[in-house]
């Protein structure tokens, strides 16, 4: 039996790499909000132009209508957490050099619609119709 496994890819490596120097720096930080938005900040801020301005409105709105979550990066992805529980995250479409980004829910998003739901969305823009239904969304989240 032959295997056509070869490892992960350099955009996986370097996620991995993301998330351990992440896991670093919040243990040396603590619990200081402010820096782990800034870092979050800057991480949208170096993303390329249609990512950036997903990233910026989608971190608007959740600061907006979840202001419980608390910004922090995973796996160098913008993400929002409550009591240090990921509920959801903005994968910009140039991370994995996909044709689109994600907004991801995790685990603790109240998002359960009897036995099936979705817990990830293909964005390609953030129109006034796509804010809306994030909004919605993560206010579901957080509820």
């Amino acid at each position: 039996m032959t295997s056509t496994y070869e490892g992960f890819t350099a955009e996986e490596r370097a996620a991995m790499k993301d998330h351990a120097r992440e896991v670093k720096k919040a243990a040396r930080r603590g619990n200081d909000a402010a820096e782990a938005e800034r870092d979050v900040l800057a991480k949208i801020a170096e993303m390329p132009d249609t990512d950036r301005v997903m990233a910026e409105r989608v971190h608007a709105i959740v600061k907006a209508n979840a202001p419980v979550l608390a910004p922090k990066l995973w796996y160098g992805m913008p993400a929002y957490a409550l009591n240090g529980k990921n509920v959801c995250f903005f994968q910009p479409r140039s991370k994995f050099k996909a044709r689109y980004a994600t907004l991801g829910f995790n685990d603790p998003a109240g998002l359960d619609e009897g036995s099936m739901w979705a817990t990830s969305y293909a964005l390609t823009e953030v129109t006034p119709e796509v804010e809306a239904r994030i909004a919605a969304l993560v206010r579901q989240a957080v509820s």
